[in-house]
């Protein structure tokens, strides 16, 4: 391997540093990035649009000044669109959609001077756990390959942990951060809600479900990537409280003594393995040694009404995809365009009413009260982001002819993830946990709204505490 042989030795930040002391050049780096791209991606099935074109000549244009510049970066291939390129959104009703413009966080990513260079699998618009759509196959997790690498940014945490490149854009409506995060070995913050923008062509994603980030190997370049991309947008419906103080500062910052809330069991009583907890346990003692209070405590509400709310808001939404999507064709979408469960989930958003849909919202509502309530006495929840350690592949299957059958599978994993989505709170995965056999377990950290500060502060001082970055999977063949 010639070339920058050191790539991998650096966060987006340091190569960033790198870069603007001509220590190395941004081409240089480019050609690192696209090389383990080449060398892996067979094998992981984490890129599935190649823009090596595009990229090299963004270099060739020149760069803005921005705190990124240079670094190389990829979009999920899910609502983060850039001009002249495909958009497939993980389903084959996309798969020759061209987008005309960029998304309002492609031109901040761009402005921050990163270079894209390709874009990640996600499962047929975003709605699974795990990543394995029918029209660009399954990705596999770089610590083993037979087993699920998370969804639906699971593309952007595979590529990230398999070091093509620092860090990934990713999306989260039900935990499509954090899961891939927990299950590849890398950090994933999925901001308040409203942090980042959505725009222009949408205001929310899922009614304000899902939100915009990025999984990356350190915490700081979250922290330095929310700066350069946090902040309403022209026309935004809503926008999130404005931070006191750069987010890169507050991943400086001592976050003096806390208290934590602690739980380790399910919120809709699923079982919870023995490593998840195990991860928990070791967390919550970690904490204490670094001065913090930790006691079991839990947001009080009634999980129930939650996941029907949550399941009917969203099929409403992915009937609306379809439904402007077959517009654009001029044609009525049928159940042979897309995979089984969309379709199902189409069709119960199709059938709800618009009193369903209002009462949804109301009991979606009222959870964000009971996490107020709750961050009123604790500043952070801990628990394990997942209810298991990477599943094997095929476990969620989206071409599973029972929606009720999908969902109870799809429950059983993610029990700790969507109450944030619900919510608007912000929550972060961190690799703190690893099985005897090798495989990541992540631990979850929630705050209260518009928090991202402590969270920046706590996940630092862990990191530093207990380091993962050097943790990387065996790929050799």
């Amino acid at each position: 391997m010639g070339g920058f042989s050191e790539y991998e030795d650096y966060d987006a930040l340091g190569l960033a540093e790198l870069i603007a002391a001509g220590e190395v050049s941004a081409v240089e780096v480019l050609d690192a990035a696209i090389e383990r791209i080449e060398r892996h991606n067979e094998r992981v099935n984490a890129v599935v649009e190649k823009l090596y074109d595009q990229a090299r000549q963004t270099l060739a244009q020149g760069l803005p000044q921005g705190p990124l510049a240079g670094v190389p970066y990829m979009l999920k291939d899910l609502t983060a669109l850039y001009t002249g390129t495909r958009t497939t959104f993980g389903s084959r009703l996309y798969g020759d959609f061209v987008a005309d413009h960029d998304s309002t966080i492609t031109e901040r990513y761009r402005a921050a001077g990163l270079v894209i260079l390709g874009k990640t699998n996600t499962p047929e618009f975003g709605l699974s756990p795990t990543t394995e759509p029918v029209l660009h196959g399954p990705t596999r997790n770089p610590y083993d390959m037979t087993r699920s690498a998370g969804g639906s940014s699971g593309g952007a945490a595979a590529a990230v942990a398999a070091r093509m490149l620092p860090m990934a854009h990713a999306t989260d409506g039900g935990g499509s951060i954090r899961i891939p995060a927990a299950n590849c070995g890398v950090f994933g913050l999925k901001p308040t809600r409203a942090r980042n923008p959505a725009g222009p062509d949408i205001g929310e994603g899922w009614s304000g479900l899902a939100c915009g980030h990025a999984v990356t190997r350190s915490v700081r370049d979250s922290a330095a990537l929310l700066d350069a991309t946090h902040g309403p947008a022209s026309g935004d419906p809503y926008h999130a409280p404005a931070p006191t103080r750069p987010f890169i500062e507050e991943a400086r910052a001592d976050p003096g003594n806390l208290r934590i809330g602690m739980m380790t069991h399910a919120p809709n009583g699923v079982p919870v393995h023995s490593e998840c907890v195990r991860g928990v346990v070791q967390t919550a003692e970690l904490l204490a040694e670094l001065g913090h209070t930790v006691e079991e405590a839990a947001p009080d509400y009634d999980i129930e009404p939650l996941q029907l709310a949550m399941r009917t808001v969203i099929g409403a939404n992915v009937r609306n995809v379809l439904d402007l999507r077959g517009h654009v064709l001029g044609r009525e979408v049928t159940p042979h365009d897309v995979e089984t469960i969309s379709w199902a989930w189409s069709e119960l958003g199709k059938h709800c009413s618009a009193t369903d849909y209002a009462h949804c919202i109301h009991i979606i509502h009222g959870v964000g009260r009971r996490f107020g309530d709750f961050f009123q006495t604790y500043d952070l929840l801990l628990s394990p982001t997942l209810a298991a350690p990477p599943l094997p592949l095929g476990r969620c299957n989206m071409m599973n002819e029972d929606l009720d059958a999908y969902l109870s599978e799809l429950n059983a994993c993610i029990p700790f993830t969507p109450p944030f989505n619900l919510a608007g709170n912000p929550a972060a995965s961190l690799p703190l946990h690893w099985t005897d056999d090798g495989l990541p377990v992540g631990i979850q950290l929630g705050a209260d709204f518009g928090d991202e500060a402590t969270l920046f502060r706590i996940s630092a001082q862990l990191e530093q505490a207990r380091p993962w970055y050097d943790r990387r999977p065996d790929l050799s063949e």
